[in-house]
């Protein structure tokens, strides 16, 4: 998996990583079982501090999509596929509802936008 951080951008670093991790399981590009980058060399390559990666990891551990251990790091967990097996699901069904509504793509991204605001 390739990580990017946009330092630009008005979202925290740590809060990228979370979201990157989310959408890359969601894509089925991390599956249980995989382990993420240990947080040293994850916050070398990005040019972090290591502590905002791991802020990061434990944000994802306290969502319950990572296991942290010890000896084997961070671990997608099994429950993490089946949590999202349901809202992509459900997605499926919003975006058929919004093309059955006509509602254009930038129709549709404001109202999901505006709705996970609340």
């Amino acid at each position: 998996m390739l990580w990017t951080i946009d330092t630009g951008s008005d979202e925290p670093l740590y809060a990228q990583l979370v979201a990157q991790t989310h959408l890359a399981v969601a894509r089925g590009d991390l599956a249980p079982g995989d382990r993420l980058p240990a947080a040293r060399e994850l916050a070398t390559s990005l040019e972090l501090n290591v502590h905002t990666v791991l802020r990061a990891y434990q944000q994802l551990r306290d969502e319950g999509l990572v296991d942290l251990r010890r000896s084997r790091g961070a671990v997608i967990t099994a429950a993490a596929a089946r949590d999202l097996t349901a809202v992509e699901d459900a997605l499926r069904a919003f975006v058929a509802a919004a093309r059955e509504a006509r509602l254009s793509p930038e129709a549709t991204t404001t109202l999901l936008q505006e709705e996970l605001k609340r």
